[in-house]
């Protein structure tokens, strides 16, 4: 049975949570994985966590143990004005992360806001997340935002409503393939839509330790993004991907696990790069 929460107010004068967009339009290079993990590992380490699933395939969502068929109000409802943010969010079996949950319903979002826009004077298409991301953010210590594998409208509301973003980037040959058009967009949201939006970091996944090529695309990356680049590199482990199937993250399903180890230490470099104990 899902439990929907009302969000404990913080005490007044504690900085606002940080919120990071996970984004690579190009599927299948770890992102939800990593939007899971990070967030279940985050609220191991004592930080109060909301993941918000962006992505209409809701594997997100499905992947810390909630079943889409019991969802009474998702993120598609908030973004369409149809209840508000706080009464979507639901507690996961980890006290500290709740997730804001994703139906198939998402899928039009980017038709609606755009049919919206033409017809309400001064409706910001670009920035309906941010105007309800900004009623809780004060309630979390960090906000994870996993994107669909696309660059349109729901991407765009998104990097508006971020401080920053990781992008994660898949150790084979076609890595760097989209990685550019990925940062023009990101660069065109920092010119017009977020002139406070940053690159939080790249991580390397799905490293194959027994090849080469892996090895040789870490050192590509490394000189590419330089120091935007997580010291931390995900692994290719048949556990991580068994984890979502079973609706729990790594460090519930195998907690002594490499991948279970690779992500808590992710954690805890995010924790430091943003200077919070």
């Amino acid at each position: 049975m899902i439990q929907y929460i009302w969000l404990e107010q913080k005490e007044k004068g504690d900085k606002m949570g940080k919120t990071i967009a996970l984004v690579n339009q190009k599927g299948g290079v770890g992102k939800t994985t990593t939007s899971i993990n990070l967030s279940a590992s985050l609220a191991v380490l004592g930080k109060k966590v909301l993941l918000i699933d962006l992505d209409p395939q809701g594997n997100t969502t499905t992947g810390v143990g909630i079943n889409k068929a019991d969802i009474e109000r998702s993120i598609y409802d908030v973004l369409t004005g149809t209840c508000k943010m706080e009464e979507a969010v639901i507690q996961t079996k980890f006290k500290k992360l709740s997730i804001m949950p994703a139906t198939i319903n998402l899928a039009g979002l980017d038709i609606e806001l755009l049919e919206k826009s033409q017809h309400e004077p001064g409706y910001q298409k670009q920035n309906q997340l941010k105007i309800t991301l900004d009623t809780i953010r004060e309630d979390y210590d960090y906000i994870i935002i996993d994107c669909p594998p696309s660059l349109g409208l729901i991407t765009t509301n998104a990097l508006t409503a971020s401080d920053s973003v990781i992008i994660p980037v898949q150790c084979e040959f076609f890595a760097l393939e989209g990685i550019m058009q990925l940062l023009n967009t990101i660069m065109l949201a920092q010119k017009s839509l977020n002139p406070t939006l940053q690159i939080e970091g790249v991580l390397l996944t799905m490293l194959d330790s027994r090849t080469n090529l892996g090895f040789e695309v870490v050192d590509d990356i490394r000189k590419f993004f330089k120091e935007k680049v997580y010291n931390t590199i995900i692994p290719r482990l048949i556990r991580l991907t068994e984890a979502p199937s079973h609706g729990e993250p790594i460090i519930a399903y195998d907690p002594k696990s490499r991948g279970s180890e690779a992500y808590l230490n992710l954690a805890k470099e995010v924790i430091e790069r943003n200077g919070k104990q």
